[in-house]
């Protein structure tokens, strides 16, 4: 199948790749500061290839799972190697493993600090219960509140 039907020459501008992955033109910009981008220019505006949209697809999955750019801009670098992938897919993979690695860490990390919080508020609420039960309505009505407030947070972000 000749190169020109698996590739297609569509272009899109900084707006349409902003809409699709609902991220801001100085993002944009700013990976293309980083040289992870490199779009072509029609004057003053910046002109996107397939090949920058795939790259931007690479990017933004990299820093959803919390790879640092340099560490994006290292496996792009090796997109053009002439060995079918081959070695972006092993630096790829390498540092997927590292990234669960970490992420892996976190969590236990995360963990501890849940139980030991968990552990905190019981004997908090034992504490209160014992010298003024009286409060104990009100931590639980600030609770509440807080939850109330947090969930109109990730809410209003959703949308």
């Amino acid at each position: 199948m000749p190169a020109d039907l698996r590739r297609p020459h569509r272009t899109f501008t900084i707006r349409q790749l902003c809409q699709e992955f609902k991220c801001t033109p100085r993002a944009l910009r700013f990976y293309e500061d980083k040289g992870l981008l490199n779009p072509a220019r029609d004057g003053m505006n910046r002109v996107y290839s397939y090949k920058d949209r795939a790259r931007l697809v690479l990017i933004l999955r990299g820093k959803r799972v919390g790879l640092a750019l340099s560490e994006i801009g290292e496996i792009l670098d090796l997109y053009e190697a002439d060995d079918d992938g081959v070695a972006q897919n092993l630096k790829s993979l390498g540092k997927f493993r590292e990234r669960i690695v970490a992420l892996e860490a976190q969590r236990e990390d995360i963990d501890k600090a849940i139980a030991e919080l968990k552990v905190g508020c019981e004997r908090l609420e034992q504490h209160l219960a014992k010298t003024r039960p009286d409060l104990l309505p009100q931590a639980e009505d600030y609770h509440q509140m807080l939850g109330q407030r947090l969930g109109d947070l990730e809410h209003a972000d959703a949308k």
